[in-house]
């Protein structure tokens, strides 16, 4: 009931916000919707009072919130401000083609996951992760741009864009999978060696059980904190593949909401967002089912035995040489004008003068590379901080927290980026405000399904029978083994945030020309990918970096609680 009315009010209040968007960006809305549909028209109060009466905007906005929603009941979803055509049919039609996007890239997703893992399950120990953290890392607006280029531009071998067959989804699929993919197979690939470890898988080992019998159970043990994380996945390939569907000009919803919010068109924003919204809960709600399914009795018994995560600590000097190389990077290009312009080495090449070349208008990537990491870092560092400190809080609170989680994770953050714009305008602070309000779902979500878990465990309830204080359980067991993996997941996550504080930058809805923030160094870079690769790609190539260095130091997060004897002893259980 508490997750149902979570839902409930979140989904009403996102609703509301996009009802009050043209009131909110302090436009007049008549005259944003005539120029979405003449540009040449001139705004004479004549034709914008026509606009206002035949739109009942006069009513404002309270009054058509309340006439949408008496609509909604009915099953209808409005006439569109701008093409005066039902809303119902392009919310349809749109959601259709991102659901047939969705199950191609989740296809790629689950096949990159699947290799990510195998060798996991083959050795019977964990990875450093580096090449899938470097996976997660490129960021899918760019990765769209180079299968372009190279797949469809140089070898011809797909179409570049339109949507009229299934050969039209293998580029948008790829480049949105192989980041999902390598997020997902990291998850898996790191719960997996405790679960290998346990006394259980050695018997099974020792009596001859099958492999493939071994590997099943063991993945089905992992799976069950982890079914969130697939579902929010899912929905993100949905709603947030918005600069893929742009660059390959498909007809998805994501665009179809993009486009909506730039015309100030309320009635198709918002059917598109509840078309998503929706999409959202019903993603959430079947992964809890999915995730209640694969424990089984042992939740609702207190029968749970809990695997200690193990991450694998690569060597030292591997996380050192990465940090060296991006600190030196960062360095040498702090050392050097982001702005000044040299027009005689436009888009050159790598040179003494210009270690990574030039840009467009001359100026040094080098530089600008170095300048922008403060900005584009730190702030990802900072949202990242604030999602996990909200993950801690909400995650003892999951029948609140679910609904809301649901909610956010279902908005794409280019959306959010588009709705704080409108209020606070293009700046890199509404980025980080925008991606700040999104960010918090994955790892919430990760923390409810820990604290769940660890509630039903038979070690606490152990603890409660021997009289120990509700605040010696929350701080020596409950707290420490929900942290410690869900910090993992924060610093898995910061080069996520940093590629979604990048997109809104290529978007123009971040920082603005000329700084040297990363994702406007992305966006400038993406129309002369093919005449100056390497400058081009350095920041992508930064990026993966960061990536590679968080995911060798997560493995150095915190390590397993002194206090926690029944977490570091095998258990000859298995909820399978």
């Amino acid at each position: 009931m508490r997750a149902a009315l979570s839902r409930a009010v979140c989904l009403a209040g996102v609703l509301a916000v996009v009802g009050l968007l043209p009131w909110l960006s302090d436009r007049d809305p008549a005259l944003s919707l005539l120029r979405a549909r003449s540009a040449e028209q001139e705004p004479t109060p004549e034709a914008l009072a026509a606009i206002r009466a035949d739109l009942g905007l006069d009513a404002g906005p309270l009054g058509l919130l309340g006439r949408w929603a008496a609509g909604l009941l009915r099953g209808d979803l409005g006439t569109s401000w701008v093409s005066g055509t039902d809303v119902l049919p392009s919310v349809v039609a749109g959601l259709q083609v991102s659901l047939a996007l969705m199950g191609a890239a989740l296809a790629v997703a689950l096949l990159v996951a699947a290799a990510l893992v195998a060798p996991v399950l083959i050795r019977g120990r964990g990875t450093s992760g580096a090449s899938a953290a470097a996976l997660t890392a490129v960021p899918e607006f760019l990765l769209s741009t180079v299968l372009l280029i190279v797949a469809g531009v140089w070898l011809g071998w797909l179409p570049t864009s339109g949507w009229a067959g299934p050969a039209h989804l293998v580029l948008p699929a790829l480049a949105l999978g192989l980041p999902a993919g390598g997020l997902l197979g990291r998850l898996v690939a790191e719960a997996l060696p405790a679960v290998l470890d346990e006394r259980w898988a050695h018997l099974w080992r020792g009596a001859g059980v099958a492999r493939a019998r071994i590997a099943a159970a063991a993945l089905r043990r992992v799976l069950p904190p982890l079914a969130g994380q697939f579902g929010m996945v899912a929905v993100g390939l949905t709603g947030g593949a918005v600069a893929v569907e742009t660059i390959f000009a498909i007809p998805g919803l994501g665009r179809t909401t993009l486009g909506a919010v730039k015309s100030q068109d309320v009635p198709l924003l918002q059917g598109s967002v509840l078309a998503l919204l929706t999409l959202g809960l019903l993603a959430g709600a079947g992964a809890s089912a999915l995730r209640r399914r694969l424990l089984g009795p042992a939740l609702r018994d207190a029968g749970l035995s809990l695997p200690a995560p193990r991450p694998v600590r690569v060597p030292v000097p591997v996380p050192a040489v990465l940090g060296l190389i991006l600190v030196g990077v960062i360095g040498w290009g702090l050392l050097r004008d982001p702005y000044a312009v040299d027009t005689a080495a436009r888009l050159a090449a790598p040179s003494g003068a210009h270690p990574l070349g030039a840009d467009a208008l001359g100026r040094d990537v080098l530089a600008r590379l170095g300048h922008g990491a403060a900005a584009t870092v730190g702030m990802a560092a900072a949202v990242s901080l604030l999602g996990l400190v909200t993950a801690l809080v909400l995650g003892f609170l999951p029948q609140l927290a679910t609904g809301a989680a649901d909610i956010a994770n279902a908005l794409p953050p280019v959306i959010v980026g588009v709705l704080v714009a409108a209020v606070l305008g293009p700046r890199a602070d509404g980025a980080a405000l925008a991606v700040a309000l999104v960010s918090w779902p994955a790892l919430t979500a990760h923390a409810a399904a820990l604290v769940q878990e660890i509630r039903a465990s038979r070690f606490l309830s152990a603890q409660k029978a021997i009289g120990a204080s509700p605040a010696w359980i929350l701080t020596r067991h409950v707290l420490p083994s929900v942290a410690v993996p869900v910090a993992r997941h924060a610093v898995l996550r910061l080069p996520g945030t940093a590629l979604a504080l990048a997109s809104l930058g290529f978007l123009g809805l971040g920082a603005q020309p000329p700084s040297p923030e990363w994702g406007l160094l992305l966006d400038e870079s993406a129309d002369y990918v093919e005449r100056a690769p390497v400058a081009a790609l350095a920041p992508a190539v930064a990026l993966a970096l960061l990536a590679a260095l968080a995911v060798t130091l997560s493995a150095y997060t915190g390590t397993r609680h002194a206090g926690q004897p029944h977490l570091r002893k095998r258990t000859t259980s298995v909820a399978v």
